[in-house]
């Protein structure tokens, strides 16, 4: 199984060009996600998709993840393009040749960019998935954030098993 995650191409480009690709559809779903929510749904409209458990939610949010640090957009213009310059460099130095690696990476970066688009254009980032867990109501969130985190587990998992990776690309 682990032997699937690693580039077996001879050409290793060929995975960078699938990264972007990745990078660019999950941006593009953001966005367009965002925009119909945003001109479809009054702010704070809900409409349920499974009751009690499932909604979607026009929400803005002008902080990070559980509305920490509301209006402090510069921190997050500085922050997010030092994210986005750290990890393509990353990329492009570590991620050639292992799968997961590109993926993880690739999905933090699709995340970065399309809660940045909203930064940039909006002065807040678009929010409309809405959960009840159990009587509690998570937090609303969007594409670019269940990329993110999606992104982030895969790394999680790629560090665990790092050395096994290793020990494969040498074989």
């Amino acid at each position: 199984m682990i032997k699937c995650l690693k580039n077996e191409s001879k050409q290793t480009g060929e995975n960078d060009v699938w990264n972007y690709i990745v990078i660019i559809i999950i941006v593009a779903i953001d966005q367009l996600t965002k925009w119909i929510v945003d001109k479809q749904m009054v702010l704070y409209e809900r409409i349920p998709v499974i009751e009690n458990f499932f909604y979607i939610t026009s929400h803005r949010n002008k902080g990070a993840a559980w509305g920490i640090l509301q209006g402090q957009m510069w921190f997050f213009y500085i922050v997010t393009v030092a994210v986005i310059i750290f990890v393509l460099y990353y990329m492009q130095k570590h991620a050639r040749d292992h799968v997961l690696l590109g993926i993880s990476l690739s999905l933090i970066l699709a995340g970065a960019v399309g809660n940045f688009i909203d930064r940039v254009f909006r002065q807040e980032v678009v929010d409309f998935f809405d959960f009840i867990l159990f009587g509690y109501d998570y937090p609303i969130f969007n594409v670019a954030d269940s990329s993110l985190v999606v992104g982030v587990i895969l790394m999680l998992i790629y560090t665990l098993f790092e050395e096994r990776f290793k020990g494969e690309a040498k074989e």
